[in-house]
């Protein structure tokens, strides 16, 4: 995990488990609007607990809205974050 603290800056950058998330775009439609706690994540894909059970979305094509421990709400590019979880801190930040 990154020694940042976690920001809209940072948080490719850091742990996505047990943030809260909303699928604000995607390329599969059926996706669009599930949200729920992250339970778990791949290279590829991530896990969401939702009142419907757990919802697998691949992180290409989506749009990800993430609500921060401090309750700031940063929308994320699935693109930028496809890489291995173990991976991701030693990315440099940019501007997604």
């Amino acid at each position: 995990m990154s020694s940042l603290p976690i920001s809209a800056k940072t948080i490719i950058q850091h742990e996505l488990i047990g943030l809260d998330v909303e699928i604000l775009e995607s390329t599969n439609k059926n996706q669009i609007g599930i949200k729920g706690l992250v339970v778990d994540e791949t290279k590829n894909l991530i896990s969401i607990e939702t009142s419907k059970g757990i919802k697998r979305v691949q992180k290409k094509g989506a749009t990800f809205l993430f609500v921060l421990p401090n309750q700031e709400r940063v929308k994320v590019l699935g693109d930028r974050l496809i890489a291995r979880p173990e991976e991701r801190p030693k990315l440099k930040v940019r501007k997604w």
